[in-house]
């Protein structure tokens, strides 16, 4: 970002964080996903309380961050006072 111009204004084109104030408000949906399995719904209906489900990454393996359905960023699940949190540790740039 470049220096304001002599009269305290941005050159055009720049943005800053106030142009996306209208949008902070937008509610997104974030969903992060640990991993996937393929389960036949017979043992599917067999499954009880305490039932493990095995899928398909390993402990300490990345999981993947989705906003509205996209991609956008890989990171780490932590723990925050018994709670459970992601880190990001990649963003995925869109193509």
């Amino acid at each position: 970002m470049t220096a304001p111009g002599r009269e305290g204004q941005m050159p055009p084109g720049e943005k800053t964080a106030a142009d996306l104030e209208a949008v902070f408000d937008v509610p997104v949906r974030i969903s992060v996903v640990l991993g996937r399995t393929k389960v036949p719904v017979a043992n599917l209906l067999k499954m009880d309380v305490g039932s493990v489900v095995e899928l398909d990454r390993q402990v300490g393996e990345a999981v993947e961050i989705y906003v509205n359905d996209r991609l956008v960023a890989r990171g780490e699940i932590v723990l925050v006072e018994n709670r459970l949190g992601v880190t990001m540790t990649e963003i995925i740039k869109a193509t």
